[in-house]
C-alpha cells in the first residue's frame, strides 16, 4: 500500500469476532438508541455514534445528532480508535491531515472535536467505537471519559445480549431446565444498567433533573425490553431449526428468503456503489423466492465479497449479484454469485489474498486494502460447509461464487 492505514495487530480474529455477533446493518437497532443519547448528554456534545468496523466499512448502529448510517472504514476517525485500549481524542479535526478534507469536516456538519472508546469485548477484541463529536474543540473531564468507557462496555453487553437471545430463540430444546439457565445468563450482563442509572444520578449536579430522569427512564425501558425478550424464550415454543426451509412469505427475525436477501444487500451496498460511480444490481430467481432459510452469516459473506467487488471496480464498471436457490431432494444449495467489471487478478494474487498470504492493493480509486476480505469470506463459508471459488483475469474483472448447503425440512 502506498499509505499506511491503521490496523489492530488482531485484525483477522476481531473481524471474525464482530462477524460471530451475525449483525443485521439493514436492521434499526432502537436498544442502542437510549445509550448514545446519554453518551452525549454525559460529554455535554450534540452529537454521539455507535459505530461497527469491518473489513471494508464503518457502520453506525446507533446516532444521535447526526443521521448518518455508514462510510468508507479509511475515511473514519474511528478506525484509529480501534486500535487503542483507552481511546482516541483530537481535539481540531480541520487541523489535522489525516482528516481535515474529509466531508463531515469540510461540509455542512462542520465537525471538529473527537473523542473515541473503543467498543471492547472481554476478550480483548475491539468492535467498533462509541465517539461523541463536536462544532467546537472542548476537553472532556476524567470523570466524563470514565462514564463514556462505562457506555461503551454497556453497549458490548447488550451487542452479545441480543446475539445470544436471536441464536437461541429457535435452537432451544424446550427443556425448561436448559431455558430457565439461559435465562438468568442473560440477565447478568442487564445488572449493569442499574449501576449505570445510579452513576448518572450521582451526575444531577452537572445536568438538569429533568434530563436525568429522561434518561434513567430510557435506560428502564431498554432494558426492560431485552428482559421481556429473555422471558419470551422461557414460555416460547420450540422453535422450527434454523436450517430449515419450506415455502413461507414471513420471514422470522433468524430466517429470510431470496427476495429479503436481495432488498437487505441492495440497501447496505447501493450506497458504496453510488458514491464509486459503479453501476450496481443483485437478481434473484422468483420461481423459488418464497423458500425460507438461514441468515446465518450470510449478509457477512456477501457484504464483502460486494465491498471488495466495488473496491477494484473503476467508475462507470458494474457490479452484479445473482442470488439463487437449488432445490434438491435432501439438501438445497444456496448460491451467491459476486460478479464485476474491475481490474482483475492473476491466478497467483487470487490465491495469495485468498489465504491472507499477502496484504490486499489499494482500490481503483485509491482505497485503502486491509488484505482480510476474502479470507474471512473463506473462514464463514467453510464453516458452513460450503465452498467459495474465484476466477478472475487482469482487466477483465472477477468472478466470485459460493455455494452453502442447506438442510431441507420440507414435507413437500
Amino acid at each position: 500500500m502506498s499509505r499506511l492505514t491503521p490496523i489492530p495487530e488482531n485484525e483477522m480474529q476481531r473481524i471474525v469476532r464482530l462477524s460471530e455477533l451475525d449483525l443485521d446493518y439493514s436492521d434499526p437497532n432502537e436498544w442502542l438508541q437510549d445509550l448514545s443519547k446519554l453518551a452525549a448528554k454525559v460529554a455535554g456534545t450534540p452529537i454521539s455514534l455507535v459505530n461497527l468496523i469491518d473489513t471494508y466499512t464503518q457502520w453506525t448502529v446507533s446516532n444521535y445528532g447526526l443521521p448518518i448510517d455508514q462510510m468508507c472504514r479509511e475515511d473514519s476517525v474511528c478506525q484509529y480508535t480501534i486500535t487503542t485500549e483507552e481511546g482516541f481524542e483530537v481535539k481540531d479535526l480541520s487541523k489535522d491531515p489525516r482528516f481535515q478534507e474529509k466531508f463531515y469536516v469540510t461540509g455542512l456538519h462542520g465537525v471538529r472535536y473527537y473523542f473515541g472508546v473503543p467498543l471492547r469485548t472481554k476478550d480483548g477484541f475491539n468492535l467498533g467505537a462509541l465517539c461523541v463529536l463536536d462544532h467546537v474543540s472542548k476537553e472532556l473531564s476524567p470523570e466524563k471519559i470514565e462514564l463514556l468507557r462505562i457506555i461503551a462496555k454497556e453497549i458490548v453487553n447488550r451487542l452479545i445480549t441480543v446475539q445470544v437471545v436471536q441464536t437461541l430463540r429457535g435452537k432451544l430444546d424446550g427443556s425448561t431446565e436448559t431455558m430457565r439457565k439461559v435465562v438468568h445468563d442473560i440477565r447478568g450482563p442487564l445488572t449493569g444498567i442499574i449501576g449505570l442509572a445510579e452513576i448518572i444520578m450521582e451526575q444531577g449536579d452537572e445536568n438538569k433533573i429533568t434530563e436525568v430522569l429522561e434518561l434513567i427512564a430510557l435506560i428502564q425501558k431498554s432494558g426492560t425490553s431485552l428482559l421481556q425478550l429473555a422471558d419470551e424464550i422461557l414460555t416460547a415454543q420450540t422453535e422450527e431449526n434454523d436450517w430449515g426451509t419450506g415455502p413461507a412469505t414471513s420471514p422470522g427475525k433468524q430466517q429470510m428468503n431470496l427476495l429479503l436477501f436481495r432488498e437487505k444487500l441492495l440497501k447496505l451496498y447501493s450506497p458504496q456503489a453510488i458514491s464509486k460511480g459503479v453501476a450496481f444490481d443483485v437478481k434473484t430467481e422468483i420461481d423459488r423466492a418464497g423458500i425460507l432459510f438461514s441468515k446465518n452469516k450470510l449478509l457477512q459473506i456477501a457484504g464483502n465479497l460486494i465491498s471488495n467487488a466495488i473496491k477494484f471496480t473503476p467508475c462507470d464498471g458494474s457490479v452484479s449479484v445473482h442470488l439463487d436457490l437449488i432445490v434438491q431432494k435432501e439438501e438445497n444449495i444456496l448460491k451467491i454469485l459476486v460478479v464485476d467489471s474491475g481490474v482483475g487478478m492473476t491466478e497467483g494474487e487470487v490465491h495469495a489474498i485468498s489465504q491472507g498470504l499477502v496484504p490486499s492493493t489499494e482500490g481503483t480509486k485509491g482505497e485503502a486494502g486491509y488484505g482480510f476480505g476474502l479470507p474471512l469470506v473463506n473462514h464463514l463459508v467453510a464453516n458452513l460447509k460450503g465452498s467459495l471459488s474465484i476466477t478472475s483475469k487482469p482487466g477483465r474483472g472477477t468472478k466470485a461464487e459460493v455455494l452453502i448447503p442447506i438442510k431441507n425440512n420440507s414435507k413437500g
